[in-house]
């Protein structure tokens, strides 16, 4: 199932994992399950990349980025086909994307012998390309009636769905706020007419997508294939110059 009605889908470089995500969820349809357990297998899986980049097996690195991108779309693509949305697994998905995205980049900091102030920076870019694209991303799924557990504004505590438990929606929120709060205040002050925008055009979400943490892990893995580790890091600070380039046009096409 998608996320959006099928007139306004893009193709999202970030989303390369999509088919093979739905396989596993269709897969799992009928078993015990959760998408929370497929949670579990990506951030395992993740933890795994982190040790072949210290180790230095950076084929098997960028199987593991690769198929914690895929596992990170079977567990909604699982929670849908299973009809059980969650606000649990929704944070939690977040929370665990942002921790890992800290220790991928530490991990290349390390083994390149790289500055601790440029890898934050790095970091600190990718969370704002990450908060910008499902930024644009959001808005368009609430404006057309498509999949709308994340919401436009993450402000408040959201009721526990069916199926979960409000404490555990209780912590995982305080957690998500913790980690992204400065991220979604930032983006938002940077482009704060952007909730009320009608159309976004599928090319423009397209190139936004290169933003999607899909395409970033995948980016890491070329990169450490091609023995260009020590260029990742640097790569994440100047990508981020496209951030203020996406929002000038968002707003030039909204005019």
């Amino acid at each position: 199932m998608s996320k959006l009605p099928k007139e306004h889908r893009f193709l999202d470089v970030s989303d390369y994992g999509r088919p093979v995500a739905r396989l596993i969820a269709n897969s799992l349809k009928n078993t015990s399950v959760t998408p929370i357990h497929v949670t579990i297998w990506f951030i395992i899986s993740g933890f795994l990349a982190i040790y072949c980049i210290l180790e230095g097996y950076s084929w098997l690195a960028a199987f593991f980025l690769t198929l914690k991108s895929i596992l990170d779309a079977a567990d909604g693509e699982l929670s849908r086909v299973k009809s059980t949305p969650s606000h649990t697994g929704r944070y939690l998905d977040s929370v665990a994307d942002i921790i890992l995205n800290f220790f991928f980049l530490l991990a290349i900091c390390h083994v390149t012998n790289g500055s601790i102030i440029l890898m934050l920076l790095a970091w600190g870019g990718i969370q704002l390309q990450g908060t910008l694209y499902n930024f644009y991303y959001v808005i368009l799924r609430n404006n057309f009636n498509g999949d709308k557990t994340s919401r436009i504004f993450e402000d408040s505590t959201p009721v526990a769905l069916p199926g979960e438990k409000q404490e555990h929606v209780d912590i995982l929120f305080k957690m998500y706020m913790f980690l992204y709060s400065i991220f979604d205040k930032l983006v938002y002050r940077l482009d704060p007419s952007a909730p009320y925008a009608k159309h976004f055009p599928t090319w423009f979400m397209t190139a936004v997508s290169t933003f999607g943490l899909g395409f970033q892990l995948l980016i890491m893995a070329i990169m450490g294939v091609l023995g260009l580790t020590e260029y990742i890091i640097p790569f994440f600070i100047l990508f981020t110059i496209f951030i203020p380039i996406f929002i000038i046009i968002r707003k030039v096409i909204n005019q």
